[in-house]
């Protein structure tokens, strides 16, 4: 007898359909073939459905059983085929109907006692499932209820076991779709437990970092160990508007296809914080593997991507960055196919200014040579520095600030209004195009958005001749402007505008002079 089932398996971050048709016929001896490109972990689930079976008080079948996974040229991964194959070969042996399990996609792994386990990429599998008008609804195990249900226009079936999955399918029960709550778990865990009250001083570079939050520019700080670097990149979240309920899904698809949701919580409210170390490898930062994974900057998505200690990381490994910053993708391609993950991040860099990192530091004394120096920063390279729109050097905290009893100046709230106000701007200037942040304007646009005066034109002209900058600098430098503009509430962008945006190109000055 033959069943047919619908379910998915994950490539990357996409769900793709896929069809588990068994088969069971009489033979002289019990045997199971499973056929359909399945990788290692597919393979061994015919010895877990085999005792979940039989462990959950029914009959495993004496007779020759092939499960096929249809298309056979797609590689299957991960283990949540186990319970569609395994009410596959229920219903194969006539254990089950075949009425209902054509309205249902099924996915989830078994245990040998025949109880659930939550899967990987639950929430892509619910997307996919919502674009089949075929389907009425999408069975999955109870711990990733939660998670497909974020997604509206699918039922989304809870099941414990395998036998409450049989009693559903033979209709002996009735299990309620898992309502969606998505309102309540944005109100649950979109709360930042740091503030950029914490910080003493470096109001200039709070200044800064108001200005990268609200045009999604990059920004590089650079100054001595402890001066305050990676406290305010931690902050930066706390200022960025709070996610939208698509920019969290998209978000949120990426972890969950990696199995690294934080336990309890179906969805991410809070914008991602990434903060990779040194040693990271090619494809640990922009991802890779075979299947190929999603990287760091993936899981940037939306959020913050932090270099800490910018030169100490591989050249080679940094130069793999530049094209995700420009495209806001990244693409891995294999001989068979390419896979595209999203990887719409803000770059935020520390580095120190030499060596030993004591160089701006007044109160120590620094003995890098000129070279030394000269050789630290040279591991970032050209292009690369190209595409931070704000360079700014932060400085060593000086003790009467530090034991001030005073609050610590700008809170994340107050920065989070100027933000909001120029990213207002902005949106009545874009619309609801592909451009939406000023970081992110063509030429053409910078063109047509950020005119200057003839004193404008000529102090940005003095200043590219001087500090030999690039094109593309050249452009950052408007679109920084822009912003400025915006924070202010100004129509157009003037001297003091332009003064304050190419302060922000230090590291294009010969650093080590």
């Amino acid at each position: 007898m033959l069943a047919r089932l619908k379910t998915f398996t994950l490539l990357g971050i996409e769900a793709m359909p896929v069809d588990v048709e068994v088969d069971i016929s009489p033979a002289a001896m019990p045997k199971t073939i499973l056929v359909g490109l399945p990788d290692a972990a597919v393979k061994e689930s015919t010895h877990r459905v085999e005792r979940a079976i039989v462990n959950s008080g029914f009959v495993r079948p004496q007779d020759r059983v092939v499960i096929n996974l249809a298309p056979g040229d797609l590689p299957k991964q991960a283990a949540s085929f186990d319970l569609p194959v395994a009410l596959g070969v229920l219903a194969g042996s006539g254990q089950l109907a075949l009425d209902r399990l054509e309205d249902y996609a099924v996915v989830g792994e078994l245990a040998l006692e025949g109880l659930t386990r939550p899967i990987r990429g639950a929430l892509s599998i619910a997307i996919e499932a919502s674009k089949n008008t075929n389907l009425k609804g999408l069975v999955v195990p109870a711990e990733n209820a939660h998670e497909a249900a974020v997604v509206d226009g699918i039922e989304v079936i809870p099941v414990c076991s395998l036998s409450q999955a049989v009693a559903f399918f033979a209709g002996e029960i009735e299990i309620d779709p898992m309502p969606s709550c998505v309102n309540q778990l944005f109100e649950e865990f979109s709360t930042y437990e740091v503030d950029f009250g914490d910080v003493r001083g470096q109001e200039s570079a709070k200044r800064a970092m108001t200005l990268a939050a609200a045009g999604n520019h990059n920004l590089i700080m650079v100054g001595p160990p402890g001066s305050g670097k990676t406290m305010l990149a931690k902050r930066m979240p706390t200022i960025l508007p709070p996610l939208t309920a698509p920019e969290s899904i998209a978000t949120t698809r990426i972890y969950s296809a990696l199995g690294q949701l934080p336990a309890g919580q179906p969805l991410l409210a809070c914008r991602p914080f990434r903060s990779p170390h040194h040693t990271i490898s090619d494809a640990g930062l922009v991802g890779g593997g075979s299947p190929p994974s999603p990287g760091e900057i993936s899981k940037a998505h939306n959020g913050i991507l932090f270099l800490d200690e910018l030169p100490e990381f591989n050249r080679k490994t940094l130069e793999v960055m530049r094209q995700p910053l420009e495209d806001g993708v990244v693409t891995i391609s294999r001989a068979l196919r390419s896979t595209t993950f999203p990887a719409n991040f803000m770059l935020i860099a520390a580095a120190n200014p030499c060596p030993c990192g004591y160089r701006s530091d007044p109160r120590r004394t620094c003995n890098c040579l000129p070279t030394q120096i000269e050789k630290y920063m040279g591991k970032i390279s050209g292009p690369l520095m190209d595409r931070i729109d704000i360079h700014i050097e932060v400085p060593a905290v000086p003790f009467d600030e530090l034991s001030s009893p005073a609050s610590g100046g700008s809170t994340s709230a107050q920065m989070r209004a100027d933000v909001m106000k120029a990213r207002e701007g902005q949106l009545a200037r874009f619309g609801n195009g592909a451009v939406q942040y000023n970081a992110q304007m063509s030429s053409r646009q910078v063109r047509q958005f950020c005119k200057l005066n003839r004193p404008c034109q000529h102090m940005l002209r003095h200043s590219v001749e001087e500090m030999g900058l690039s094109a593309r600098a050249h452009d950052k430098i408007l679109r920084v402007a822009r912003t400025i503009a915006d924070v202010a509430g100004d129509e157009s962008i003037d001297e003091t505008h332009l003064a304050e945006a190419i302060g922000y190109r230090s590291l294009d000055r010969d650093f080590g002079s």
